[in-house]
């Protein structure tokens, strides 16, 4: 294929995966980020495969960007999976205050009041 083939499926594909993403809906977000994160680590070892076979300083410069790019995506994936997880896990509930802790409370806010009258 020719550079101008190549370019122009990039820019369709980049308008296809656009029109695609911008339809899932929300409850649908996490699983297929971690789809996505799966098929990256993919995309990675094909990288340092494909790194070991290649020739020239650029071509293994443009892989080194390459990977380094994909992995910072990767980590970034996965972080931001594990942190939308951790909103649906149930939280504790909190303690039922004792009378105690009601009559301190009162007291903390007139403390203030008595401060400034005397």
């Amino acid at each position: 294929m020719d550079l101008l083939t190549e370019l122009t499926i990039l820019v369709l594909a980049a308008f296809v995966g656009f029109e695609v993403i911008s339809k899932v809906p929300n409850t649908l977000h996490t699983p297929l980020m971690s789809a996505t994160n799966a098929i990256h680590g993919i995309v990675l070892l094909g990288g340092i495969l494909i790194i070991a076979e290649s020739d020239g300083f650029l071509s293994k410069l443009l892989l080194v960007i390459a990977i380094a790019f994909g992995t910072i995506n990767v980590i970034g994936g996965f972080l931001v999976t594990d942190r939308m997880l951790e909103m649906f896990k149930k939280r504790p509930k909190p303690a039922e205050k004792d009378q105690g802790s009601e009559e301190k409370g009162s007291e903390e806010k007139t403390e203030p009041v008595a401060e400034a009258q005397g």
